[in-house]
């Protein structure tokens, strides 16, 4: 016997979802059918606007105190504050001269490295144990010895930032040199290159898309990495002005900060996506 509260809920959630009483799958299907004519475009945006009115939600029913949930409107307002007094740039600014800085040291040794570990077995096996070592330990793992070693300057940063974007490159600029085919490899010795010039004009290439997404992940990790580290060991930039809004029971400030670090994350990513998607069309046929 059915109970009668399952049967009205069943009815009011057909009846919510514009469907007549019947059967579930048809159900599914009919709303399936809807969601199908929304733009792909738009359907990445109903998440975030669904957490957008939960958060207005909690903040206008008071299921939060303001101290520590603050409205929307109350973010947006300090973000626009923090524009306009020029806070918001000068953080953003020292951010990514961190982050540029790290990521060139980083990204071109791992480069160096994940090539020369693709073209020497032997310098893999040396080189393999010691990179999965320095690979397990997390970035921020190392911040208590750097610190008693260089300090919580720029160096500290840099050297974090650089660690964090050392192992993707490495891992997928050896995994781009690895899968070249080997007729590239013939090619060259065709043409009697030098060993120099066939890493420069065919290899290097060849592996260039999967160089390219240790690239995007390696920004990525670099980010994080930073905006961590900025939060722990910094008096400046996008990091510490989160931490001071926190020190200073200013929540606004550290929900602002969250706001643009996700947007400058994103941007990146994105930008980047698109440029991997077009180097992708390069990538050698293994076949």
């Amino acid at each position: 016997m059915t109970h009668p509260t399952g049967t009205l809920v069943a009815e009011r959630w057909t009846a919510a979802a514009g469907m007549p009483g019947g059967s579930g799958p048809a159900a599914l299907a009919r709303l399936a059918r809807r969601l199908a004519g929304v733009p792909d475009r738009l359907l990445p945006l109903v998440l975030p606007a669904a957490v957008l009115a939960l958060w207005q939600a909690a903040a206008f029913w008071g299921w939060l105190s303001p101290q520590i949930l603050p409205p929307p409107l109350m973010v947006l307002d300090t973000l626009a504050d923090l524009v306009r007094t020029g806070e918001l740039g000068d953080a953003m600014l020292i951010s990514l001269q961190r982050v540029v800085s790290g990521f060139a040291i980083g990204g071109t040794l791992g480069v160096a490295v994940g090539v020369a570990m693709g073209l020497s077995k032997p310098l893999e096996q040396y080189l393999n144990p010691l990179f999965k070592a320095i690979a397990q330990v997390p970035s921020l793992g190392w911040l208590p010895f750097l610190i008693l070693l260089v300090g919580i300057g720029e160096s500290l940063k840099i050297i974090i930032i650089a660690k964090s974007c050392f192992v993707p490159m490495v891992l997928n600029t050896h995994e781009g040199i690895r899968a070249i085919p080997r007729q590239y490899k013939e090619v060259g010795q065709v043409f009697r290159l030098g060993r120099w010039t066939l890493i420069r004009r065919v290899m290097l290439p060849a592996a260039l898309p999967s160089v390219f997404g240790g690239v995007r992940l390696a920004l990525s990790h670099a980010w994080i990495a930073l905006v961590i580290v900025e939060m722990l060991a910094s008096t400046e930039g996008v990091g510490y002005l989160m931490t001071w809004g926190r020190t200073l029971f200013q929540i606004d400030i550290v929900m602002a900060g969250m706001v643009v670090i996700g947007i400058i994350g994103l941007a990146m990513d994105a930008g980047l996506k698109r440029i991997e998607q077009r180097l992708r069309r390069w990538a050698p046929d293994a076949a």
